[in-house]
């Protein structure tokens, strides 16, 4: 979950490395550190951001034609200075940055120490860096195959870079488990790397993704791939689709407020060349490939973390529907460790914002293993997950620099829309009328968002200076709007800290009940196509405990609005299509009130944004 960038090439290193550290921040903001190679090793590390680094480096010698960086979010050993990354080995000529996991580092460092090796951290990383010393002195190897011989040694995940000062036309590079991205730079003999494409953007659209168990070797000005078990590859060099502006604020005070307001086209992004609703035309040729496949379903399986999950559920509401096939959702983590039944009838359907979610990677080879179809939903195009499934479909939302997902969720929910529907018409559980009335209210919506975040945004800010300093939070919904409370929920507790849980509105009279009092908000999604008189059932026993209903309804609503404390309209559409719209405000009010509590949006505390450790 750590963020990695790397720079070899003709000119100074340490400019791109802060910059790309401020644009891969994102991943983790626990302590930070630089090394650069200057003729000696200069390392330069601190705990905190990347700006207080930036601080402490300023003023010192900062040249050199080579340099690693990392900005780390820790699992082995607290976040302070001595554990910030990079580390050194023993004799302090190798310098080594780490994403991941080595899962038999304290093996590996009891052996070490028994051998006279002494270690200043508490972190696995530093164990690998003795480990490569110890090996290239052992063995008397070059740089490369010491890595490559200690990657044997090791279990567990891991994206490394590697300098040596007495290799300094060296770099290396390797991958398991953990992102990697090489980009091919403008001038000869150039190259950036880094946990994704953010950082490189700037610089080239040129670059090449790097596998699992693969090593990276820069010597001389020029690169080569091979992998662990020693075979040369060839590697693959693609252009980007991203652009610089799309990773910037552009304007907004956080990237998640621009994320937020940045839906109706991501959502847009997310349908565009997939149907036409005049025409009656749909066009998913990953479905299209697995037709016959489709057919014959006996069940499908989504697997998915945190936000994805929830998007999850939204799914299996919607394919039950439409396709009349058994849906099952589960956690990702628990997934792969319960030995499920899965067979080769199953379609397994992986959702993740960045395709490099641990857990869900992990649940995808062992269905895989089991002989079931993966079919991957993710929104970062090269990362692990594409390159991992049997098919699958891009969301389109762009870039998602804040760690709160926003746009990811309303852009898995509408891809998994149109796969409910395109599974529906192949096997023929849908009638055209229905699908062209499907298809012409899912036309609308990118619009009934951009309507939704002008309408309702000042009433969200009001709301929130209310319930700013509110301890706890229920949120309350049914059918295809129970997920959206349980993503609600989540939103509010991971940028404002405040507790909050999501329930099925019925559930609460089986104890979440007895928490309300006078100074509980509960946020109740009661649109008038979506259980309405239930609901409304719900919210008078709530009322009756005197507790604070913020209610999202339908325009137009009367009923709902005389009796709630607060309420915010959203547009009328199809009962199937309303998480998209019912999560806006939900996004909204979290926002404001994280903001109002003077809360890190962007970067709330101990969370990263991909997740790539278990």
């Amino acid at each position: 979950m750590c963020g990695i960038v790397a720079y070899y090439g003709p000119n100074n290193a340490y400019e791109y490395l802060i910059k790309g550290l401020r644009r891969l921040e994102y991943r983790g903001y626990d302590s930070a550190g630089i090394a650069l190679l200057n003729g000696d090793l200069t390392i330069y590390k601190n705990q905190g951001k990347v700006s207080e680094l930036e601080a402490i480096a300023e003023g010192n010698n900062l040249e050199g034609k080579r340099g690693i960086g990392h900005t780390r979010w820790a699992t082995h050993g607290e976040p302070n200075t001595v554990n910030a990354h990079p580390h050194q080995s023993q004799s302090g000529n190798i310098a080594l940055i780490h994403n991941g996991i080595i899962e038999n580092y304290a093996t590996i460092k009891k052996v070490l120490m028994q051998r006279g090796h002494e270690f200043k951290s508490e972190t696995d990383t530093e164990v690998l860096t003795h480990l490569i010393e110890e090996i290239q002195v052992k063995e008397q190897v070059d740089l490369l195959e010491a890595v490559r011989l200690a990657l044997n040694e090791v279990v567990g995940a891991y994206a490394i870079v590697i300098l040596s000062k007495n290799d300094p036309n060296t770099l290396i590079a390797a991958r398991k488990g953990s992102p990697l991205v090489v980009g091919i730079g403008k001038e000869s003999g150039e190259f950036y790397l880094a946990s994704d494409a953010t950082p490189i953007i700037e610089y080239t659209n040129q670059v090449t993704y790097i596998d699992d168990n693969e090593i990276v070797a820069i010597q001389d000005g020029e690169m080569s791939v091979k992998t662990i078990d020693n075979v040369v590859k060839s590697p693959f060099i693609q252009e980007l689709q991203i652009s610089i502006d799309s990773i910037e604020k552009g304007g907004y005070d956080h990237f998640m407020l621009k994320e937020i307001f940045e839906q109706p086209k991501s959502i847009y992004d997310s349908m565009r060349g997939r149907f036409d609703a005049e025409n009656l035309t749909f066009s998913m040729r990953s479905l299209e490939e697995y037709a016959s496949k489709i057919k014959n379903l006996d069940r499908i399986i989504i697997i998915a973390c945190g936000t994805s999950w929830h998007a999850g559920l939204v799914g299996e509401y919607l394919i039950e529907e439409f396709s009349r096939i058994p849906v099952e959702v589960e956690y990702a983590s628990e997934f792969r460790y319960r030995n499920p039944i899965v067979t080769e009838d199953d379609l397994v359907i992986a959702i993740s914002q960045s395709g490099e979610t641990a857990d869900t990677l992990a649940a995808i080879e062992m269905a895989k293993d089991k002989g079931a179809t993966i079919y991957g939903i993710c929104n970062v195009v090269g990362s692990s997950i594409p390159r991992t499934t049997h098919a699958g479909a891009y969301t389109h939302a762009g870039p998602e620099i804040g760690v709160a997902s926003t746009k990811a969720f309303t852009a898995q929910v509408t891809v998994l829309t149109l796969l409910a529907l395109g599974i529906a018409e192949i096997r023929g559980k849908i009638t055209q009328d229905r699908l062209r009335t499907m298809f012409s209210e899912l036309n609308t919506i990118p619009q009934k968002v951009d309507n939704l975040l002008q309408s309702c945004n000042e009433k969200c800010k009001e709301i929130a200076a209310i319930y700013k300093n509110a301890s706890n939070c229920l949120y309350l919904g049914r059918g295809y709007n129970f997920p959206v409370a349980l993503e609600g929920a989540l939103k509010l507790k991971e940028i404002s800290y405040i507790h909050a849980e999501g329930y099925p509105a019925a559930e609460m009279k089986h104890g979440p009940i007895a928490l309300i009092d006078e100074e509980m908000p509960v946020i109740v999604i009661a649109t008038k196509r979506n259980y309405y008189e239930k609901v409304l059932s719900n919210i008078q026993e709530v009322k009756a405990r005197k507790g604070k209903i913020i209610a999202i309804v339908t325009e137009g609503d009367e009923k709902v609005a005389e009796i709630a404390d607060h309420y915010i309209e959203i547009p009328d559409t199809e009962d199937s299509l309303t998480p998209i719209l019912a999560t806006i405000p939900l996004q909204l009010l979290s926002y404001y009130i994280a903001v109002m509590r003077d809360c890190n949006v962007d970067q709330p505390r101990n969370l990263a944004k991909s997740v790539t450790v278990e």
